[in-house]
């Protein structure tokens, strides 16, 4: 179960998973599930350009309100963490804390307007890894954003590991973004992942990516089976 007092909602854009995920045009006219999106744009962004995206999240059995709600109670806290700790990001795509904050508030803005309509139709769900309940295949690409590897510290090798066998059972491509843990360092669990999904026929493979915002933190990797 969820407790939303533990949860801090911060949602990218549309255009910070473009970055992120490396998407070309043709990978946005997939039918893509996003993993973990909390109060991102992405989704509602990518329905209005006439895209197909199905968008999961714990989060998503609260209201709208209850989601702002905690928004607002945590989001001064994390900026302030962020304007602590200047050498640990990369200030490219976010310009300062003032300008992340800007942008965060955005994002959360453009998915409360849709977060009700996109309930209704199916594009926010209430679910979460390890277990989806979705059929073989169902989606071309999967996107997870902010969340395996970066909670390796919270989050198990086996979570990790059976989370990752899930989303390469549900679709074609996995692809995580980013590489590091929440503190600065590459995740233990990534080389150990790959080897043994090898064995089992699913393929990885790390690119570098034009977005930066935890420092060192450009690649995504890509799993496919």
């Amino acid at each position: 179960m969820v407790i939303l007092d533990r949860v801090v909602p911060f949602g990218r854009s549309k255009a910070e998973y473009e970055l992120m995920f490396a998407l070309s045009e043709s990978d946005r006219a997939k039918t893509i599930i996003g993993i973990g999106d909390g109060p991102a744009s992405f989704n509602a962004e990518m329905t209005a350009a006439g895209y197909q995206v199905t968008s999961i999240d714990p989060i998503y059995q609260f209201t709208g309100a209850e989601i702002k709600s905690r928004f607002d109670a945590c989001v001064d806290v994390i900026i302030e963490q962020v304007r602590n700790t200047p050498n640990n990001w990369t200030w490219s795509y976010h310009k300062s804390p003032e300008d992340l904050r800007a942008n965060r508030e955005k994002a959360i803005a453009l998915f409360l307007a849709d977060f009700e309509r996109g309930k209704s139709e199916g594009r926010y769900l209430n679910a979460e890894l390890p277990k989806l309940g979705f059929q073989d295949n169902q989606f071309q690409i999967a996107l997870c954003s902010h969340l395996l590897f970066l909670y390796s510290d919270h989050l198990s090798f086996e979570f990790h590991l059976d989370s990752i066998r899930e989303l390469c059972r549900i679709t074609q491509e996995v692809r995580i973004f980013p590489l590091l843990t929440l503190a600065q360092a590459r995740s233990p669990y990534i080389d150990e992942i790959c080897r043994i999904l090898g064995k089992e026929g699913i393929s990885s493979e790390i690119i570098q990516v034009s977005y930066e915002f935890q420092k060192g933190g450009n690649q995504v990797i890509i799993f496919r089976q």
